[in-house]
């Protein structure tokens, strides 16, 4: 009853974070430009600082090596999860402008602007370091795989014309820039000067409080009452809070009782993570690929939503694996 009663706190402060982010916007305190540029402050400055300081703060070369079995449990859950979303694709008969925000949900996690925030407010920072092999995972998986799915899923593509418009530049954005160099300045061993790490620390704790306001300023911007189910969304929602999770837990399940050994804290930030809301930039993915955005802000509206009644029950099931 304790840990249920921590973790409904806890999303409860995130709840709190997020409404203020919806109110200010809501009532203009925030105009236009705003959303633009806290997000361009989040992902190309605060959070590759953040990243940078917590992986030199929290990991060793040792240390290291034992998170490698990790991202075989991630790629893992992937690989399931394209796999079973792609067959309901075809069993459901999904239509076209919708498969691939419909495969999507299913694999791919909003990791950044509400995967990182609560991870941080349920386990703390000791937990960034396994957030991290899921974050590069889910990263990798998002526009190598993912955007090839809502890519090939253009309706306005005639067959053979469909060519890739992948941009290798998105496999390595900010944060994960900050990631990789905080990994060689880990591997050669350089010190970092302490006026360096208590000003990275300092901008990098900016990261969660406004992840949280952007989360609320897209909200509103979406609009609550734009939210409705239909057949593809319900099942959208069932892979990205039931299914997504269920391939995650069973993984962790399997490798316990072959004898793996795995903290109690990188199981539970790896499930947490696999249930985390869908992209928040689905809805701009798909309307360059003329898909149907409205489908695809349903979706990633409705999954930011009732990712707060989905925590706490992910919690309860978390204490029996």
């Amino acid at each position: 009853m304790t840990a249920f009663l921590t973790s409904v706190s806890s999303v409860v402060e995130i709840v709190l974070v997020i409404a203020l982010g919806y109110y200010l916007r809501r009532t203009k305190k925030f105009d236009d430009k705003f959303k633009g540029s806290i997000s361009f402050l989040i992902m190309n400055i605060a959070l590759p600082l953040s990243i940078f300081v917590s992986v030199l703060n929290n990991l060793t070369r040792s240390k290291l090596v034992s998170l490698s079995s990790g991202l075989i449990y991630v790629l893992i859950s992937f690989i399931m999860g394209y796999l079973i979303s792609w067959l309901l694709v075809k069993i459901l008969k999904v239509r076209p402008g919708r498969r691939g925000t419909f495969i999507n949900m299913f694999v791919n996690a909003n990791t950044i602007f509400i995967g990182l925030p609560l991870n941080m407010a349920l386990f703390g920072q000791v937990s960034l370091p396994y957030f991290l092999i899921y974050y590069v995972a889910n990263t990798v998986s998002t526009w190598a795989i993912g955007v090839f799915f809502i890519s090939a899923d253009d309706p306005t593509k005639t067959k053979g014309s469909s060519k890739g418009n992948f941009n290798w530049r998105k496999l390595l954005p900010a944060p994960l820039l900050g990631f990789l160099v905080a990994l060689v300045w880990l591997l050669i061993g350089l010190p970092l000067p302490k006026l360096i790490n208590d000003t990275f620390s300092m901008v990098g704790g900016i990261v969660t409080p406004l992840s949280l306001i952007y989360i609320g300023i897209v909200l509103a911007d979406a609009g609550l009452k734009s939210i409705h189910f239909d057949r593809d969304t319900v099942v959208a929602l069932l892979g990205r809070f039931v299914i997504a999770p269920a391939i995650m837990i069973a993984i962790v399940a399997l490798f316990k009782a072959n004898g793996q050994v795995m903290p109690n804290i990188e199981s539970s930030t790896l499930i947490i993570q696999a249930a985390a809301p869908g992209l928040a930039v689905l809805p701009i993915l798909v309307g360059q690929s003329h898909g149907d955005v409205e489908y695809a802000t349903n979706v990633v509206t409705t999954s930011t939503v009732l990712f707060v009644i989905v925590v706490p029950i992910l919690m309860q099931l978390i204490r029996f694996i």
